[in-house]
């Protein structure tokens, strides 16, 4: 009997030792002692246990994997339960796997989800044997879920689960114990108080999901925090953090994350906290820094509750935020701590928490989640992450379980819903609280909601987004984000400063502070953009500030609060800016009196409004006049526009659009586009620092004022499409600040100014489709020229002229023929030619590869090659070579190694190819219609080769294989 004892109390010992449970012993004659003590073996094991994981999941694939049971999983991921999950590629036979044993045993809790198919499986009845063994031998929590299935089956093996048995009677025969265990476990598990689909939730899976994780959070007993019931997306952004977080290093990694309000980033900390928080001696999350920050005592209630959450320690007092900085540095400098700081809003409070990675031990990491990026710059933060909207998928899936309890909406709400998530534009915030209030309301109600919507945002979301405007500590920044919200979503960027500079608001660093507070984004097209749900906030903004009363708003952009004002005449000093959009079918007149009281206007636009009785003094504070459709032949003498920024009076009817000289010393921007009645452009010589001149689609202009030399400013000239206009005065270039110089469409225009060195800062030449007969000796010498374009000057003469263009020959020289080569170095910085259909031949086409060192891009298609032009293979930037149509093209002969685009489409008579072995990483090469091409040496060892295009018809084997290769 005591060698009994001893061997039981050595292997407790041994069992402790290891830290895991995997032994029981039993006895037929046990003492009464040692049925006591094999119970405490028991509870030592369990206590003493090292847990792996937080639940173990049992469920029959066929019936729930892709449904309900990945639900569940899903769901106790998103809230931090570490939950075991056997995957469909895992070994089966006839037993379970020692890999999903061990599972079992280092699962704190296991949920077996009972459905109609499960007892079927002899995988899963075994399971459920190993899962009842730890319950009883090691406390495990067993926790019985039943899906679609009465209880009473389960516990007395009827219905589906006596025809699963009756099926096993056979195969089973020689097992008779097995089945026995299965029977005994079956009862046993489901004489377990457990959760019934039908009885806890009413067949709703999502409240059902809700519950069981609740219960499952308060079994594990660990520090996870309350997510989004719905974490749609959650899982693969949490994935990217935990990537920024890089946890396998040792170093102190501070992430931050940012983006605008109600799109997740609170969720998205607390997803990664419960995921990883185990892995630290200490963790704290601190929620809503700004706005505990802002009560008396704020920080240092801050500093106090990340001591006692790390440490453990209560009754820690500190007297002030300097000495508790010196505590946390004290206290946490050795310890591998988890510290999330939610809702940070200014340096102070990063200062007062966590102003260096040196505070804390190695291995730490520190997540920051902020609406200012900036204030992520200033820290030094390691990583930065961007909370992006949902997509539309996403946000519907989101929306609809809120809105009516699943993952997708009621036939009858489809279209409805698709409206409410486009309006709600990917913001978790507005599709939940969206969702939320149209639950369980009808048709009808959702319409009228939607209504409501366009006019008035929801106030819930209002008060959340308008949080980031209220932070603005700046009154320029605030008028700049509100004149965006009101009138410039989708203008080009630089525009828009140009504004805004003649309104002294500070742009460029303005703009900056918007986009770091992710209130404005500017998209690839350099347009200012904004999520449509921050572009309302600010409206209401304007709105709530008049109090309802259109005379008193600041803003006016509303189509029809516009025509009430002005109708009514209602403007007052309080308007400073007005937008009127008016459609080619309205005939709208207006007497200049509607403007007489709008004594701050900064900002009108007015297209396609007539103003009548032009007999009063106006605009004297106008930074922008945009009057697309203008019918007036010229501008009313009494404007005064001294102060004028911008005049965009594309598509107008104006004849000269002044007719005195006018003092305009602020304008930078005129745009005349397509006003086909221009004949003359005004004089310029009071117009100072006029920068952008638009002049395209002006099909009646002839001349150019002289004074157009004055522009001393001027950076972008832009002349497309003037059909008529048969020069340029020599003034023109006296324009030393000219970068883009644009004659494309000229077709009358058939020479240039001589003295064109002048126009040193010169960067992009277009004269696609003119007539111009020759270049200037003096155009070989602008240095800065970038990108030439010549498409479709095919005349006779073109040779001439651009042999003189590439040899920069003397002008004395008239014959082509004796011309003698000369440096062409003023070139050097030429990185796109385009000379497309320019009737040229090889020997028309010297290449100096020296002079053209910086050439990146040529187009030479649809000329007379019959050989390539010699010398191209040594440029060496050429990345793109376009020789498309070039039907007399016979021979290729060299190429650069630089090269990444060919394009020979469409040249008939191509039938040579140099090696192309030599290219170091080509993406496209385009061979399309080029009949008489059979080989393509060294086409193999292109190993980089994004696309390979050639004839359907083709069969060379080799093509075949790269084409199935590199798609």
């Amino acid at each position: 009997m005591h060698i009994a004892g001893f061997l039981l109390l050595l292997l407790e010992k041994l069992i402790i030792y290891s830290g895991h449970s995997r032994l029981l012993l039993t006895h037929k004659t046990q003492p009464p002692f040692s049925v006591k003590f094999t119970a405490s073996i028991s509870v030592s094991m369990a206590a003493q246990i090292r847990w792996n994981y937080d639940v173990f999941l049992s469920f029959r694939g066929e019936d729930t994997r892709k449904t309900f049971t990945d639900h569940l999983y899903t769901a106790l991921r998103n809230a931090g339960i570490c939950t075991f999950r056997d995957d469909d590629d895992l070994p089966r036979g006839e037993y379970i796997s020692t890999k999903l044993r061990k599972a079992i045993q280092e699962s704190k809790v296991s949920i077996v989800v009972f459905s109609k198919g499960y007892a079927s499986s002899s995988w899963c009845l075994d399971e459920l044997v190993e899962i009842v063994r730890c319950k009883n031998s090691i406390s495990q929590t067993l926790l019985p879920i039943f899906y679609d299935v009465n209880p009473s089956d389960v516990r007395k093996q009827t219905g589906t689960f006596a025809e699963a048995f009756a099926g096993h009677a056979d195969r089973f025969q020689a097992e008779m114990e097995r089945v026995h265990k299965w029977r005994t476990a079956l009862t046993e598990a489901a004489n377990i108080s457990g959760w019934d689909l039908q009885d806890v939730a009413n067949g709703y899976e999502s409240r059902f999901i809700e519950k069981i994780v609740e219960e499952v959070l308060s079994k594990v007993k660990n520090a996870c925090l309350d997510i989004a019931k719905h974490p749609i997306s959650m899982d693969y952004r949490t994935e990217e953090m935990k990537g920024l977080l890089n946890l396998g290093t040792n170093d102190v990694h501070i992430v931050g994350i940012y983006g605008m309000g109600g799109i997740g980033k609170t969720t998205l900390a607390k997803a990664v906290y419960n995921q990883i928080y185990k892995e630290f001696e200490g963790s704290s999350f601190l929620f809503n820094i700004k706005e505990i920050s802002e009560q008396p005592n704020g920080l240092v209630q801050l500093q106090e509750q990340l001591l006692f959450e790390v440490l453990k320690t209560k009754n820690l007092k500190i007297a002030n935020d300097a000495r508790g900085i010196n505590l946390i540095k004290e206290k946490l400098h050795c310890k591998r701590v988890l510290l999330i700081l939610d809702d940070v809003d200014h340096l102070k409070q990063l200062n007062s928490l966590a102003a260096s990675s040196g505070w804390f031990g190695p291995g730490s990491r520190v997540i920051v989640t902020t609406r200012d990026e900036h204030l992520l710059t200033i820290l030094g933060v390691h990583e930065k992450y961007k909370v992006e909207e949902l997509h539309h998928e996403e946000s519907l899936q989101l929306f609809s379980w809120h809105a009516f309890g699943m993952a997708h909406p009621l036939q009858d709400y489809k279209e409805l819903s698709i409206s409410v998530v486009n309006y709600a534009g990917g913001l978790p915030l507005a599709l939940e609280i969206l969702g939320s209030n149209l639950f369980g309301r009808s048709t009808i109600e959702w319409k009228d909601s939607l209504e409501k919507l366009q006019k008035y945002p929801n106030n819930q979301i209002q008060k959340i987004l308008e949080m980031s405007f209220d932070s603005l500590d700046d009154d320029n920044v605030k008028n700049t984000f509100l004149d965006i919200a009101c009138f410039f979503v989708g203008m080009d960027k630089d525009y828009a400063i140009k504004i805004f500079d003649g309104c002294g608001f500070f742009p460029k660093s303005g703009i900056n502070i918007l986009i770091e507070r992710s209130l404005v984004t500017i998209n690839d097209q350099n347009e200012l953009r904004m999520h449509d749900l921050i572009r309302d906030m600010g409206r209401e903004i304007v709105r709530e500030r008049s109090s309802n009363d259109l005379r008193k708003r600041s803003r006016l952009w509303f189509h029809e609060d516009v025509l009430h004002v002005l109708n009514k005449q209602m403007g007052s000093e309080a308007v400073e800016g007005l937008i009127l959009n008016l459609s080619i079918l309205e005939d709208v007149h207006f007497e200049t009196e509607a403007f007489a009281k709008m004594k701050n206007l900064r900002l009108l636009q007015i297209n396609g409004a007539n103003l009548t009785r032009c007999d009063r003094h106006l605009f004297e504070g106008l930074r922008w006049l945009c009057w697309h459709r203008c019918p007036l032949k010229f501008l009313p003498s009494n404007f005064h526009l001294e102060n004028l920024v911008i005049l965009d009076m594309q598509d107008s009817n104006v004849k000269q659009v002044w007719k005195e000289i006018k003092i305009l010393n602020r304008l930078k921007v005129l745009n005349l586009k397509n006003s086909k009645c221009l004949t003359k452009t005004p004089n310029f010589s009071q117009v100072p620092i006029l920068e952008i001149l638009i002049l395209e689609g002006c099909t009646s202009l002839i001349e150019l004022h002289e004074s157009i030399g004055n522009l001393e400013r001027l950076v972008l000239l832009n002349l497309e499409g003037c059909q008529n206009l048969r020069n340029l005065p020599e003034s023109t270039t006296n324009l030393k600040s000219l970068q883009i110089l644009n004659l494309a469409g000229c077709l009358k225009l058939d020479k240039l100014p001589e003295q064109l060195e002048n126009m040193m800062a010169l960067k992009e030449f277009i004269a696609d489709r003119t007539s111009i007969m020759q270049l200037p000796a003096s155009f070989g010498l602008l240095k800065n020229l970038e990108i030439v374009s010549l498409l479709g000057c095919n005349g006779q003469t073109s040779k001439y002229w651009l042999w003189r263009f590439l040899l920069r020959i003397s002008p004395e020289s008239s014959n082509p023929t004796h011309l003698l080569p000369a440096s062409i170095s003023g070139l050097c910085s030429l990185r796109r030619l385009n000379l497309y259909d320019c009737n040229l031949s090889e020997d028309g086409f010297p290449i100096d590869h020296g002079c053209l060192s910086s050439l990146e891009n040529l187009d030479i298609g649809k000329n007379n090659f019959l050989n390539l032009p010699h010398g191209i293979g040594r440029l060496p930037k050429l990345t793109k070579l376009s020789l498309k149509q070039c039907t007399s093209l016979q021979s290729i002969s060299e190429l650069p190694a630089s090269l990444m685009y060919l394009d020979t489409s469409d040249c008939t008579s191509l039938e040579t190819l140099p090696n192309l072995s030599h290219l170091q990483s080509s993406e496209v090469l385009c061979f399309e219609k080029c009949p008489k091409l059979v080989e393509f040496p060294g086409i193999e060892c292109l190993e980089y080769t994004a696309d390979i295009y050639r004839d359907s018809g083709h069969s060379l084997a080799i093509i075949e294989e790269l084409t199935v290769r590199y798609f």
